[in-house]
């Protein structure tokens, strides 16, 4: 009878493709499988003390348990504001340029929805993130996707980048709206340098487009390199919105906490339809994050030294088990190239026998879109004697294909 009733939104969302392999790694550990998990970016450490201290002396409070502030409490605002001034050297309105999230990825998602007309176009690089494609499928829109193209350290290449910018702007009816940047970037880790922001500015105003930025992996980075934010660039403000999550720098993926900065315009757009869609994060969370960003630092150095650690013990293991990657700088990822004895696979049927095989969970690059073919994404999740056993594990596999090959 309802047959015929058709869910249009939905209907233009691909299949998950992650869930196959989340299926397959949910079956073999119910059958009590060891896996080894690199597949998602779910920080394992425990959240700083000091901010987990804050969240309950907050929550044992009365007044605190009550509807909260969609836009954020003042205090988190603030807190956001002096956050970047300390960071970046810029300084941002708590009331008319800043709004906290329920982690990035909603607040990602409310933004798209609040200022995409239908048939609107987004120039999305690919590989990307899935949700900075489809977010933008789901509020209506069109996506222009972009090949982004990097050097062996993982570093933008610029030229290749604004070259192929420009042919999609000739290329695409109507004109883009908006252009999503993500440096470092997900999945790939590829990095950027301020001089790139300050190209992109200039052609957005051009061109007459609006950026969006996310820096959600901004203060993970190695051997002396330091994201930039593209609110650092003079005018940016005028044409640019930045997402940061404290997931991943904070360990707080769970507590779901995030905020967007930046444009006015798009920023009181946000406030407004999340006036309309929640009433805020529950205040004691919003209490303890304003302690993790105006607090003591010295816990996001310790989670990037261990992600640096964990990044240089599954390095140094894959390659004497038979799997040479190329070092990243940036992030809690590893973009790897599939090893050559099993490029005929493909990434997701790679990522399948890598957990049939040898009891390895990754990230086929495909689930990221056509450009991550030929990838898997590791996410640096698992400690550095489980790192060690997967390197065990892989050369074990690596040789059977290798005897399979000359069979």
């Amino acid at each position: 009878m309802f047959d015929e009733i058709r869910f249009n939104t939905i209907e233009r969302l691909p299949n998950y493709v992650f869930a196959e392999i989340n299926e397959i790694k949910l079956n073999a550990r119910r059958s009590g499988e060891d896996i080894i998990d690199f597949s998602m970016g779910n920080p394992d450490s425990r959240t700083p003390q000091h901010i987990i201290d804050k969240l309950i002396e907050s929550a044992n409070k009365d007044k605190t348990h009550g509807y909260s502030a969609s836009k954020g409490i003042y205090k988190l605002r603030l807190a956001i504001c002096k956050w970047y001034s300390r960071k970046y050297g810029v300084d941002i309105d708590p009331d008319r340029e800043a709004v906290a999230t329920l982690g990035s990825k909603e607040g990602y998602v409310h933004l798209v929805q609040a200022i995409t007309n239908p048939g609107d176009v987004a120039i999305v690089p690919d590989p990307a993130y899935p949700i900075h494609s489809h977010a933008f499928i789901i509020a209506g829109g069109n996506v222009h996707k972009m090949g982004l193209e990097w050097n062996e350290k993982y570093e933008l290449d610029t030229k290749a980048f604004f070259k192929n910018l420009k042919k999609a702007f000739a290329d695409s009816v109507p004109k883009p709206k908006f252009v999503v940047v993500n440096f470092p970037h997900n999945p790939t880790t590829v990095t950027v340098q301020k001089s790139f922001y300050e190209e992109l500015v200039a052609y957005a105003k051009k061109e007459r487009f609006y950026i969006i930025s996310d820096i959600a992996y901004a203060d993970l980075t190695f051997e002396g390199y330091k994201t930039p934010s593209i609110l650092e660039i003079s005018g940016a403000k005028d044409v640019a919105v930045e997402s940061y999550t404290l997931s991943k720098s904070y360990s707080m993926a769970g507590w779901r906490v995030g905020f967007i900065v930046g444009n006015p315009k798009l920023i009181g757009a946000l406030q407004k339809i999340k006036s309309w869609f929640d009433y805020g994060m529950f205040t004691p969370i919003q209490v303890a994050s304003t302690v993790a960003l105006d607090g003591p630092q010295e816990c996001v150095d310790e989670i990037i030294n261990t992600y640096q650690k964990r990044r240089d013990v599954l390095l140094e293991s894959f390659e004497n088990a038979g799997w040479k990657i190329d070092k990243p700088n940036a992030s809690m990822f590893i973009w790897a190239k599939i090893p050559e004895v099993a490029m005929h696979l493909g990434s997701m049927s790679f990522a399948k026998q890598l957990l049939t095989e040898a009891k390895i969970a990754v990230s086929p690059g495909i689930g990221f879109g056509e450009g991550g073919e030929g990838y898997v994404r590791i996410a640096l999740i698992e400690n550095e004697n489980r790192i060690r056993q997967a390197a065990r594990n892989l050369k074990k596999y690596l040789k059977s294909l290798e005897k399979s090959k000359d069979a």
